[in-house]
């Protein structure tokens, strides 16, 4: 299984592949993963390439993920060329409409590119108070909530509870919650 992760600085990248690695090691799978920051801390681009099986190198090449965690849906947009065809896109979107062009979508359709939006501000802001720093964790849910990733609801949770900081772990099993129900 191959994952790609983008988004931004600040938004959690390196956590969210920090859990997928967790679970997949205590299913005793091989895990190499390898991060790319742009201007991070100034909010731009981060990507991290990660994958669970018997691989050699950690960069996933072109056309090959299985799987693309967006937390921002230009950082989505801007790195869709790595999912193979039939690959999955777990989506957070903000502006909903703008992610719905003509081109974008013949794309996608022709790719046969699954898609799973969930608008990741919205519900943060209505059950989080706009605690925006969760939305890691949101978008980890609804790719369990998808169905997409081979990762279940119960295994995220128990990684949940292993990494985050203690004074955080119930609010991010909160999160982890709307995340799952919100892409179902």
């Amino acid at each position: 299984m191959q994952f790609v992760i983008v988004g931004t600085g600040g938004q959690g990248i390196l956590f969210a592949s920090k859990s997928l690695g967790h679970i997949a090691m205590e299913k005793g799978r091989s895990v190499v993963g390898s991060e790319v920051h742009g201007m991070a801390q100034r909010g731009g681009s981060v990507v991290s390439h990660f994958k669970v099986g018997e691989y050699l190198s950690p960069l996933v090449k072109v056309g090959e993920a299985d799987v693309l965690l967006a937390f921002d849906q230009n950082e989505a947009v801007r790195n869709l060329h790595y999912l193979r065809d039939g690959g999955k896109l777990v989506v957070n979107l903000y502006d909903p409409e703008a992610f719905e062009n003509d081109r974008l979508q013949s794309s996608l359709d022709r790719r046969k590119i699954e898609v799973h939006p969930v608008e990741g501000y919205s519900i943060l802001k209505e059950h989080m108070g706009g605690r925006f720093l969760f939305l890691n964790v949101l978008i980890l849910g609804a790719m369990c909530g998808a169905g997409v990733g081979g990762v279940s609801m119960d295994e995220m949770s128990q990684a949940i509870r292993d990494l985050a900081p203690a004074r955080f772990v119930d609010e991010n099993l909160k999160v982890l919650k709307l995340g799952y129900e919100a892409a179902r």
